[in-house]
């Protein structure tokens, strides 16, 4: 992978970052990717800035998918890289890892994003943003993932029963003034009680982000646990005025180890 389209950046894990356990919380983790991801964006020349002044778009997180091997722990320093691949028709494809101080591979994460017309609010096509942003990412030559696997269609959880409702207020949102993705992380963690987080941990994630969350909207949190014996957990959220699918999750969950 040629150091133009790697982007690097250490981060210490701070106190307001970690949950009960001094352990890194997912959406501190996801605000982290959300950084640098923003960091590597400006450095290919398509950072938020630009393309809001010169395109009137903004990038959107669409899916993200997260392994989790180990969780970091308050006070540790790990780096985070990440990358892009080729752009497809609408689509941008993101890769990141983790590493710890010993350069050990602890998280790996592949996501999709989108650039969103910030006045009608509609999708536009990858080419719109640049033509010379395809060339700076082929010009690797490769197409290194963090991980290999596909990301098939989340479905509809079977066995839904409602955990709580959440109305968005101005703490969840972020410069697009929609529910930020960091903090869709927050609502689905909160499905689970303390005495579940203090005997599981969360091994992977998935989210399908499907329809904006605006303020003052209110989501209908569901949970479907049928498949926990299996290790996995399906989380929704759709708004309560309309019913519209805001939010689709798996989260893979492993027991604590003493």
């Amino acid at each position: 992978m040629e150091n133009k389209i790697l982007y690097k950046k250490k981060y210490n894990i701070s106190f307001s970052d970690v949950d009960f356990s001094r352990r890194l919380k997912l959406s501190a983790l996801f605000e982290y990717f959300q950084d640098i991801a923003s960091l590597a964006a400006d450095s290919l020349g398509v950072g938020i800035e630009l393309l809001e002044k010169k395109y009137g778009v903004a990038w959107v997180l669409m899916r993200i998918y997260v392994e989790i091997i180990r969780t970091p722990a308050w006070e540790e320093e790990i780096t985070i890289e990440t990358w892009p691949q080729p752009p497809e028709r609408l689509e941008f494809q993101r890769d990141f890892i983790v590493r710890d101080s010993n350069g050990n591979i602890i998280i790996k994460a592949i996501s999709t994003w989108i650039i969103l017309d910030t006045n009608s609010r509609k999708i536009k096509r990858a080419d719109f943003i640049a033509e010379d942003y395809p060339a700076i990412v082929h010009e690797s030559g490769k197409s290194e993932r963090a991980m290999d696997c596909g990301l098939p269609k989340l479905k509809a959880p079977e066995q839904p029963e409602v955990a709580y409702r959440k109305t968005v207020g101005y703490s969840d949102i972020d410069s697009n003034e929609h529910l930020n993705n960091s903090r869709y992380v927050d609502f689905i963690m909160d499905c689970f009680d303390l005495a579940s987080h203090k005997k599981y941990e969360v091994k992977s994630i998935d989210v399908n982000y499907i329809n904006e969350a605006l303020p003052g909207d209110t989501i209908i949190l569901l949970k479907d646990v049928s498949k926990a014996e299996s290790g996995l957990v399906h989380i929704e959220g759709i708004k309560e005025n309309d019913g519209k699918v805001v939010f689709r999750s798996q989260v893979g969950i492993r027991e604590k180890q003493l």
